[in-house]
C-alpha cells in the first residue's frame, strides 16, 4: 500500500513538471519556430522581454545554430543584429524555451 502511494506521488510530481515545462510555449521542430517566432534570420540578444529564452548546450540541442554575416535564410542560420530583429533571444542557464548548439556547418534541427 505504501509503495502504491509513493508511486502515485512520484507520477503526480513528474506530470506536474511536464505540464509546467510545456506551459511556457511550444517548439515546432518542422517549422523551426517557438510560439510562431522564427529560429533563423536576424536575431537580437536582449536581457529582458525576449521572444525566446535560449540555453547553449554541447549535446542534444533542439536547434543547431550557425552564425552568419549574410543570408540567414534557413533554420538555424542566425545573423546577430542590434536593431530591427526578426526574433529577440535571451540566454539563460536554466529553464530555456529552446536549447541550441553552435556549429560551423549544417545548421537546423537534428
Amino acid at each position: 500500500m505504501k509503495t502504491k502511494a509513493l508511486t502515485a506521488m512520484a507520477l503526480a510530481a513528474v506530470l506536474g513538471v511536464a505540464l509546467t515545462a510545456s506551459a511556457g510555449g511550444s517548439f515546432n521542430k518542422s517549422g523551426c519556430t517557438f510560439n510562431g517566432k522564427k529560429l533563423w534570420g536576424k536575431i537580437q540578444v536582449v536581457t529582458s522581454f525576449p521572444d525566446v529564452k535560449v540555453q547553449v548546450v554541447t549535446a542534444f540541442p533542439d536547434v543547431k545554430v550557425q552564425k552568419v554575416n549574410a543570408f540567414p535564410d534557413k533554420c538555424g542560420k542566425w545573423q546577430l543584429v542590434d536593431a530591427f530583429p526578426d526574433t529577440k533571444v535571451q540566454f539563460v542557464d536554466a529553464f530555456p524555451d529552446v536549447k541550441i548548439q553552435y556549429v560551423d556547418a549544417f545548421p537546423g534541427t537534428p
